[in-house]
Parts: C-alpha cells; structure tokens; sequence
C-alpha cells in the first residue's frame, strides 16, 4: 500500500485562516466530485489557524462563522472552497509517481503503429520529457491521456486499443459526471432520454474500462449505467 500523502487544505473568509491536514490526493478526489468520505480525508477532527504551529480555532468562534463546530463538516467546506496547499518537494514527488502510472498505462496499451509492438517504458519516458508534457499529480491518469497522447504523438508514433462505452447516467448526477466522462475518451454520441437520463456513448482506451466503471459507479454511487463493446 503507498504511504498517504498530507498536506494542507486552507480556506480564508470571514477575514481568518483556516487549515486542515489532509490526504491530498483524496482531498483532491472530492474537489473533483468524488465521493470521498471526509474522516478518511482529515488527519484528525481539528480546525487550524495555523497547522504548522499547532494554532487550533476556537470552537465557540467556529460555531459563530460557520454555524457549527463539527469538524467533518467545517473540513469539507475548507476543502471544497479552499486551496490545497503542497511543499515543492511533496508535488515533485506526487509528479514522478503520476508520470511512472502514465508510463506503465501507455506501454500496456499503447503499440507503435509502424511495428504494432509495444513501446518500452524507457523510449515512452524519453518522449515525455522532449516533449515537455505538463503532468498534473491531483488528476486521475484517464483525465490526462488525451492532451498527452496529443503531445506525444509528433515525438513518438502511438495507436491505442479502443473499446466504446454506452453509458446511461441519472438526471441528478450529470452535473458531476460531465465534466469528468468527457475528458476520459472522445465523445462519439450524446442526447438526453425523456426521463433526463444522459445517454453516452465514448470511445477510450482499452486499458480504461475498469477505471471507467468505477468512476460511473462513484459518481452515481452506484446507479448509473455502462456497457463496454468488444475491443477493437
């Protein structure tokens, strides 16, 4: 199991400071719409001033500034409204170890067209540093394939396996799932059924079935639907 990563959530208002520790990649997941429970996200049910100095709110003022002092529930505001604050040391570790996932997703899903071989992990790392791919270590792999590949493409010659997905998602919960479903794969087609059921249908990698399925699945938490075609 790799180690959690902490660090700092912090929300200004009311005129103050206010900071949680958290796991900052989980803090990100709910940023992004995830259903990530709060307690599993927090180091601990404490409100801060100032973290690094051990400074905690006063419960008598966070009842009066945020009409309660449950810290669970403060927490997730502070994390929805706030910013995620990182050491320059812990997001270039948080990149290397994103950039070591994009590597091993693409030399298991991806072939050089020219030879329908695979590319070797190494020749797939030297083309993302020559072409300078920006690498963001809160997003999800399958949200960053696309600009990647885009990027990759002129360096280095890459055909992905593809599959297509038919994907069914409740009214109440497109709002969430736009966003993140669009940038999975390439949108093939899109309409709305007469009870507001977003209908989807997308073309990804092959690789990003079971990613997709659990994404569909916690969005929806658990009621929308996907079926994924034979890959092609």
């Amino acid at each position: 199991m790799s180690k959690k990563k902490l660090g700092i959530a912090r929300l200004n208002k009311f005129g103050k400071r206010f900071e949680i520790i958290v796991d900052v990649e989980k803090a990100w997941m709910l940023k992004n719409g995830e259903n990530i429970p709060i307690d599993e996200i927090m180091e601990g049910d404490f409100i801060y001033y100032d973290s690094r100095k051990g400074l905690k709110a006063s419960k008598m003022e966070l009842k009066k500034l945020f009409g309660t002092d449950n810290a669970f529930e403060i927490g997730k505001r502070i994390i929805l409204e706030g910013d995620l604050q990182l050491t320059s040391e812990q997001r270039k570790r948080m990149i290397e170890n994103k950039k070591r996932q994009i590597i091993e997703f693409l030399s298991r899903n991806s072939i050089d067209p020219r030879t329908g071989l695979p590319h070797p992990p190494k020749r797939i790392e030297l083309a993302l540093e020559e072409a300078r791919v920006s690498i963001d270590p809160f997003k999800p792999v399958e949200a960053q394939l696309n600009d990647i590949i885009k990027a990759l493409r002129p360096i280095l010659p890459l055909k992905m396996g593809k599959s297509i997905a038919y994907i069914k998602i409740p009214p109440e919960y497109i709002g969430k799932a736009y966003g993140l479903l669009t940038k999975m794969g390439k949108v093939l087609r899109s309409n709305y059924l007469s009870d507001g059921t977003w209908s989807l249908e997308l073309e990804i990698p092959v690789g990003m079935q079971e990613a997709l399925i659990n994404q569909v699945n916690n969005l929806t938490h658990g009621k929308g639907e996907v079926k994924i075609s034979e890959s092609r």
